[in-house]
C-alpha cells in the first residue's frame, strides 16, 4: 500500500508536525508513505516539494491573502484566521500522486490546494482520507468557530467578516463551493480528537460522509522522561525554583491564553507571596520577551525552539506544563509533555480533557477561569504526588498515542477507504 500525505508545510505548526510523525510511523509499520508539501524544510527524502512548475506557490498564497484582505475591508485582524481556498496546486499531474494508492490530506490551506484542486483529487478515482486538525473542512472559511454553530445548518453572516457579514457574504459563497466539491463524493474524515469528531458530525456540510477519530502519534523513544537537574543545567535554568513551562508559536496570540496564565500567576503571588522567589516561568515561542514584565515570577524567555532534542530537555527541566488555550483540538505539546513525565494543566475545551485526566495526569481547569488555573498550578506543585502524576502521564501516552498504535489505526482506515472505493466502482 502506497500513501501520499499532503500538507502545506513539512514541519511548521502542529498539524505539519503530526503529519510528518504519521508518515514515519506508517513507514515503520510496513506502509510506504511519502509526504508532498508546499514548503520543504528538511533533507528528508520521504518528503517531496511541489514540482518546479508549481513555483508560483508564494504568489498563490499572496493572491488569496489579498482577496481576503479585500473581504475584510482592508483590516488585518482576521487575515490569517480564515481561508477561502480559491487558489492552489493541481497535484494530480505529479508522479507521486499517480503512484499512490491512497491520498491522505492534512492541513492544506494558504495556497496548497484550492477547492477545485481537491475536486480533481476526488474525481481521480483514488480513495481519499482527510485528517482534520481543525474545523475548516466542516465550515465555510473558519478554522476556529469561536462558539458559532452556523456550520450545523449553513454558514453565512460570519462573525469573522466586517459587520458580521450578511446572508450572502464570503462564507455563504465558499460554503456553496464546498457543497459542490463534496457532491457525490465519499471521503473518510479523521478528526484528531473525539471532540472534533462530534463537531464534524454535526456539520451540515459533511452529512453522509464517514467521520471517525484517531489521535496524533508521538515517538516515545524521543519524548521520554529524563534527569531534571541535568536538563536544567544544559539549558542554564535554576536548580532551586519550581518551573512552569508555556509553549506556543507566538506567545502574544490571544487564543493561546497567556493573559490567563499571567493573571493566575499574579493571583498565586498575592495569595502566597513567600513563593515568589521560588517560582519561575519558562516561555517558548515568538515574542516571549513582550510578556516577561507582566509576570510576578522570574521569567525565562527562550524564543521559538524547533530543535527536538532541546525541546525534550525543556520538558524534562520543568515541573509543570501549562497550556491555557481558548480553543484546541488535541495539542501535540500536551502529548509531548506527558510523554516526558510532565504533569499538564489546561482549560476544559476541545480535546484537552481527552488528553489530561483530571487529578490523575494533571489538572483540567474551568474554561477561561484564571482562578481555577491558579488552583491547578497550586494543586500540582504543592499538594499532588509528583511521582504519581508523572508515571500516570507516561502510562497514558504509551497506552494511546504511540507511533505503532496510531499507524495500525490508520492502516485500518486506509483499508476501509479502498474497500469503499472498490464497492462504489
Amino acid at each position: 500500500m502506497k500513501v501520499l500525505i499532503v500538507s502545506t508545510t513539512e514541519c511548521a505548526g502542529g498539524a505539519a508536525v503530526a503529519a510528518g510523525r504519521l508518515m514515519h510511523a506508517l513507514n515503520n509499520h510496513g506502509v510506504k508513505a511519502k509526504m508532498m508539501v508546499r514548503d520543504k524544510q528538511t533533507d528528508d527524502l520521504a518528503v517531496v516539494p511541489l514540482p518546479v512548475w508549481h513555483g508560483l506557490s508564494r504568489w498563490r498564497f499572496l493572491w488569496e491573502r489579498l482577496l481576503l484582505f479585500f473581504h475584510l475591508h482592508f483590516n488585518r485582524i482576521h487575515l490569517f484566521e480564515i481561508d477561502m481556498a480559491n487558489t492552489g496546486a493541481d497535484i494530480t499531474k505529479t508522479a507521486e500522486f499517480r503512484e499512490a494508492d491512497i491520498i491522505h490530506l492534512h492541513w492544506v490551506n494558504q495556497g496548497m490546494l484550492s477547492l477545485t484542486d481537491i475536486k480533481k483529487i476526488l474525481r481521480s478515482g483514488k480513495p481519499v482520507v482527510w485528517t482534520m486538525h481543525d474545523l475548516w473542512p466542516a465550515t465555510a472559511i473558519c478554522h476556529l468557530s469561536l462558539g458559532c454553530n452556523r456550520f450545523r445548518t449553513s454558514c453565512g453572516n460570519c462573525q469573522y467578516l466586517p459587520n458580521h457579514g450578511s446572508d450572502h457574504d464570503l462564507a455563504t459563497k465558499v460554503w456553496r463551493r464546498k457543497q459542490r466539491m463534496l457532491a457525490g463524493e465519499n471521503i473518510i474524515f479523521v478528526a484528531c480528537s473525539r471532540w472534533l469528531e462530534a463537531e464534524a458530525k454535526s456539520s451540515a456540510l459533511l452529512q453522509g460522509q464517514t467521520i471517525t477519530s484517531i489521535p496524533n502519534p508521538i515517538d516515545t523513544t524521543v519524548f521520554c522522561p529524563g534527569d531534571r537537574q541535568s536538563a536544567r543545567q544544559a539549558e542554564h535554568l535554576p536548580l532551586d525554583r519550581r518551573l512552569l513551562l508555556f509553549i506556543c508559536q507566538r506567545v502574544t496570540n490571544p487564543n493561546k491564553g497567556m493573559s490567563y496564565l499571567i493573571e493566575a500567576c499574579q493571583q498565586l503571588a498575592k495569595a502566597h507571596p513567600e513563593q515568589t522567589e521560588s517560582m519561575g516561568v519558562v516561555i517558548l515561542g515568538g515574542h516571549a520577551d513582550e510578556v516577561v514584565a507582566q509576570l510576578p515570577f522570574k521569567a525565562y524567555p527562550m524564543g521559538y525552539v524547533n530543535d527536538t532534542q532541546r525541546l525534550v530537555r525543556l520538558y524534562r527541566a520543568a515541573d509543570l506544563f501549562v497550556l491555557p488555550s481558548l480553543s484546541e483540538n488535541l495539542p501535540n505539546t500536551i502529548m509531548e509533555a506527558m510523554a516526558c513525565g510532565l504533569p499538564c494543566l489546561g482549560f476544559r475545551v476541545g480535546g484537552i480533557p481527552e488528553e489530561i485526566d483530571h487529578l490523575k495526569t494533571g489538572y483540567v481547569a474551568d474554561y477561561r477561569s484564571s482562578a481555577d488555573l491558579a488552583r491547578g498550578i497550586d494543586w500540582i506543585l504543592r499538594h499532588a504526588e509528583a511521582g504519581h502524576l508523572s508515571a500516570e502521564a507516561v502510562r497514558k501516552v504509551h497506552r494511546q498515542y504511540t507511533m505503532q498504535r496510531v499507524a495500525m489505526l490508520y492502516t485500518e482506515v486506509y483499508q476501509q477507504a479502498m474497500a469503499q472505493k472498490h464497492f462504489r466502482l
